[in-house]
């Protein structure tokens, strides 16, 4: 049986059972206030001197009695099943919104009038899930997209250099083997760099307890020597800052922060500054670091996949990237149920922080 059936059924039965409930309390009232029997009145040929009072208003009481509840039966199906029908109303336009999303019309919505009910609060709920996947839809198109104009750029690069060489016996075979190298070690960082997103992203790693000042420590000896090579000064400072996650994605994490600082910051004379902190209930890692100056506009995008500001353009340099190194920050950082902010600073260059919940001694939240 549908729904509205049910439904309607319900308010039948109920209908009903007040229904002889009410005739059967009127019932037991005649029968308390009403005698079994009367005396004849004066003149009655009734040879037994009494009248049967209460048999009588049973013969009369009963049928309109069946007729009272044969009424109700036919009102209750009627009024039941137009009730059902408008309260099923806003199911109805949810699940029609429904089958148009699992047609994959994701830009429909429901937009239920109103006051706010139950009813109400499942279709905003339901409009809020298909905005954000419809957005979410989007974002992976545009990513598969630029992945794979990624891709192929160095694949074209080096299908260019092995035409050459074959088209020209006499080409220097230690320079192509050189730039054939440097093309196909880009391309294997690309693809490291997707499947360290994706694997963010599916939160696929166990978590144990991690202190994000020695994942700093670490990622700036690992970069010490990348630092020295631009001309740009390291500064680390802060606190003890215990999380829960994956010890090698907040590596990386952190690493990724530091390495942009160092490559996108001012030749020879730079600065990066990094530290950490604790707050009441999160754990705050801060990287900054001295550079070009950016609008708010293009910082609020450097976190987007294959973005590299204004002047990270696409050379054969080994900083220049794939573009993904904060859009893995920004992966990692919502898969620890932490957020991101990126801030232009004044003085030129950007400010990183990462929130992380925090940790106690015992690993509570």
């Amino acid at each position: 049986m549908s729904v509205r059936l049910k439904l309607t059924l319900s308010y039948a039965g109920f209908l009903m059972l007040v229904g002889a409930l009410l005739l059967a309390a009127v019932w037991v009232f005649l029968l308390r206030y009403v005698p079994e029997r009367a005396l004849i009145i004066p003149g009655s040929t009734d040879t037994h001197g009494v009248f049967p009072v209460r048999s009588s208003l049973l013969h009369v009481f009963a049928p309109r009695a069946a007729a009272v509840l044969a009424f109700l039966l036919v009102f209750a199906f009627v009024g039941g099943w137009i009730l059902a029908g408008r309260m099923l109303a806003p199911l109805t336009r949810i699940t029609d919104a429904t089958r148009l999303a699992t047609n994959g019309s994701l830009s429909h919505r429901i937009r239920l009038p109103g006051r706010k009910d139950e009813f109400r609060e499942l279709a905003d709920a339901f409009d809020a899930m298909l905005t954000r996947l419809e957005a979410h839809v989007a974002e992976q198109g545009r990513f598969a997209a630029n992945a794979s104009h990624e891709l192929r750029t160095p694949l074209a690069i080096s299908k260019t250099l092995l035409d050459v060489a074959r088209t020209d016996p006499n080409h220097d075979t230690g320079e192509l083997v050189d730039r054939l190298h440097a093309v196909n070690t880009r391309a294997i960082d690309l693809t490291e760099a997707l499947l360290l997103l994706s694997r963010a992203e599916q939160r696929s790693f166990a978590r144990e307890h991690v202190d994000l000042s020695l994942m700093a420590e670490e990622a700036t000896e690992t970069l010490l020597p990348l630092a020295e090579k631009h001309g740009v000064t390291v500064e680390t400072s802060g606190d003890i800052t215990p999380t829960t996650g994956s010890g090698a994605l907040l590596l990386q994490l952190t690493t990724n922060l530091l390495h942009n600082a160092i490559v996108h910051n001012v030749p020879d004379r730079g600065t990066v500054w990094v530290s950490t902190g604790v707050r009441p209930k999160t754990v705050v890692l801060t990287v900054e670091n001295t550079g070009e100056k950016l609008t708010p506009q293009l910082a609020s995008t450097l976190t987007d996949p294959f973005q590299r500001g204004s002047e990270r353009l696409h050379t054969a340099e080994a900083h220049a990237g794939a573009g993904l190194g904060l859009a893995i920050v920004k992966t990692i950082t919502h898969a620890h149920e932490g957020t991101l902010t990126v801030t232009p600073r004044a003085a030129g260059g950007i400010r990183v922080t990462v929130e992380l919940p925090a940790t106690t001694a015992h690993g509570e939240r």
